[in-house]
């Protein structure tokens, strides 16, 4: 890698605000996936970006000769950065937690919600930070965060500053869980907030934090948690307020069958049902896992424009069910990818949930649906190809799926104008040799390797496949002694 007259290749403020940002030219990549309108794949390319903004995309003869910070990406592919459109980062704390190893949903967050309510703001620090930097290494450069456990005087802000400090470009809800047990929740009443208190700190957020400018990297959500732990009034004054200041809105749904069970108990409707009348099925609202839906439900989260977001690692592990992602493309509904908490996943990579979502949906086409073996498709009728979840589709799902998701128009590819968001990877690491005849599918099919450079608004945040914007080390030793700490608790 060459570097600036100054030798610091880190050295690039963050702060888009105020900041000058420093020129970047990465040049020489094998190949550049650009997810642009026309899909297009170049060879021998590379980008230029000012201020974290991208000038040009092109081939590197096209490309400026020199820059602040440059970056000699022979032998690497280039793709835009990964964007995670759901988890948890406070659920790192309590990953492999022996008590929620073999369950499903419900009795899984009986074990895990006084653990995270226990939760002190320096231990969120560290989580946010380990899951972030595992999501960066794995060319993740836009985060998500569900936040909604708020006890012992955790705040958002906590998360805000955590995910600051390393630099990734970072959209958090202020959630929420008001719906206790004596009440017919499923959490524990000494784990719910009121809910005027809710609203206040939503309020406050907003507009404490909430950059909805282009090249924005902090935007503010609000996310009620699920319909078995918030009130359909929390719902609905969440919606108007998000709606009052043009932020989106975010919650779990159809995530299992007990859910099903439990709206269709308490609410007397399916949970879609359920959402459309708290007018929580719409273009500002996007679903974390929408596993058990039906086909009109598909088709009404296209007509309203209602996004999704599949977590194939969490379902799998919670044996929740397998979402039907295709069936989701093919009505044009908004579908992006999340490693959803790692409680429920136990990793924060991005990349592992991009082969896992190609690979389900390529198992959902061969499982028997519940009409009969007359309807099973042909997995040998080369007619039927177009069932198949390519690597391409998986990697769009990831990219420009997740930024229509996001609702952002200024990530998720790499084009003039957008930000300068964008990882590589060493196409001669040994998980790729003999599969380089497809270097883009080679990304998903092959083993998941780690990111060796990821870039984030024009800087450096993995250089080498390390994490360059602070010690790791030093934080992964804290983070496991909270960790600890926190396990202790659990009888």
């Amino acid at each position: 890698m060459d570097t600036a007259a100054n030798g610091n290749t880190t050295a690039v403020a963050l702060n888009r605000r105020g900041t000058t940002l420093a020129t970047l030219l990465a040049r020489h990549a094998d190949t550049v996936v650009t997810m642009d309108g026309e899909r297009r794949e170049l060879h021998d390319a590379g980008l230029f970006a000012r201020d974290g903004v991208i000038e040009q995309v092109g081939v590197t003869d096209e490309l400026p000769d020199t820059a602040d910070t440059v970056l000699d990406l022979s032998g690497h592919i280039m793709l835009p950065g990964l964007i995670n459109c759901h988890h948890h980062l406070d659920q790192v704390l309590t990953r492999n937690l022996p008590a929620g190893q073999n369950t499903n949903l419900f009795p899984w967050l009986r074990a895990h919600y006084r653990v995270w309510a226990s939760r002190t703001p320096e231990d969120t620090r560290t989580a946010v930070i380990v899951g972030c930097a595992e999501l960066a290494l794995s060319g993740c450069t836009t985060v998500f965060d569900h936040a909604y456990v708020f006890k012992n005087g955790c705040k958002v802000d906590d998360q805000i500053h955590a995910a600051g400090e390393i630099g990734v470009r970072f959209a958090v809800s202020r959630g929420s869980m008001s719906l206790g047990e004596s009440k017919g929740g499923l959490p524990p009443d000494d784990c719910v907030e009121d809910e005027d208190a809710i609203m206040s700190d939503s309020l406050r957020v907003i507009q404490q934090y909430h950059d909805p400018a282009p090249g924005s990297m902090l935007q503010i959500v609000l996310a009620p948690c699920s319909p078995f732990s918030v009130t359909a009034d929390l719902m609905r004054e969440s919606a108007k307020l998000a709606r009052e200041y043009g932020v989106k809105l975010h919650t779990h749904l159809c995530e299992t069958l007990d859910e099903e069970r439990y709206t269709l108990q308490h609410q007397g409707m399916r949970p879609v049902a359920y959402m459309e009348t708290l007018d929580w099925v719409a273009d500002d609202v996007w679903y974390a896992h929408a596993v058990h839906v039906n086909d009109d439900e598909v088709r009404l989260f296209a007509k309203k424009g209602a996004g999704v977001c599949h977590c194939p690692s969490s379902n799998m592990r919670l044996a929740s069910g397998i979402a039907p992602v295709k069936k989701y493309r093919d009505n044009e509904v908004k579908t992006g990818l999340g490693v959803d908490g790692s409680a429920s996943n136990d990793g924060s990579n991005l990349l592992v949930e991009v082969r896992e979502a190609m690979l389900l949906a390529r198992l959902k086409i061969g499982l028997l649906p519940p009409e009969g073996p007359q309807t099973v498709l042909s997995t040998s009728d080369p007619l039927r190809a177009d069932e198949w979840m390519t690597a391409r589709e998986a990697l769009e799902i990831a990219t420009i799926g997740g930024a229509q998701v996001l609702g952002r128009n200024d990530i998720g590819s790499l084009e003039t104008g957008k930000c300068a968001d964008f990882f590589t990877l060493d196409l001669n690491n040994v998980a790729y040799a003999g599969g380089l005849s497809d270097p883009v599918a080679a990304v998903v099919f092959c083993a998941p390797t780690r990111a060796r450079h990821t870039v984030v608004g024009g800087r450096l945040v993995v250089d080498d496949g390390e994490v360059v914007t602070l010690n790791l080390g030093t934080v992964v030793a804290e983070h496991n002694l909270n960790a600890a700490r926190l396990a202790a608790m659990v009888v």
